[in-house]
């Protein structure tokens, strides 16, 4: 019980923002250095395989979609939240995730993703089914 107290404290303490219901989440207008498609480029240790690609969308207004694929897309929409400062992407799943930004990377998910001109054949092609509240112009 006093480990559990312990590692509550030290995540309550790092920052970890938890979302317990995805209706009352805030969404807040994503800052103007974060809008746009956003891809993984080579390899990533936080993608199932070398092959995989992650490609993560952010409009204006603040809605996103979480857009990964291997031998599959699966794709999570989301809003943006300001907590604190920090931006962070809360998906329907209720995963939350920072969004920090280093120059031209983003930092995301234990990713670095690269600003690209379109998302993926295959995340567009969710995105025309699936349309997010709010579009890229």
């Amino acid at each position: 019980m006093k480990k559990i107290a312990i590692v509550g404290a030290l995540l309550a303490l790092a920052g970890c923002a938890q979302v317990d219901n995805y209706q009352d989440v805030v969404k807040h207008p994503a800052p103007a250095n974060l809008v746009g498609y956003w891809q993984s480029a080579g390899p990533q240790s936080s993608l199932v395989s070398p092959e995989a690609i992650a490609t993560l969308v952010v409009t204006p207004e603040g809605d996103t979609l979480d857009c990964r694929q291997w031998q599959r897309v699966i794709a999570v929409p989301g809003k943006i939240m300001l907590r604190s400062d920090d931006y962070l992407n809360v998906t329907r799943k209720l995963d939350v995730y920072p969004l920090d930004r280093d120059g031209s990377l983003l930092e995301y998910d234990g990713m670095e993703l690269r600003k690209v001109d379109r998302p993926t054949v295959e995340c567009a092609d969710y995105l025309s089914k699936n349309p997010l509240e709010s579009q890229l112009p």
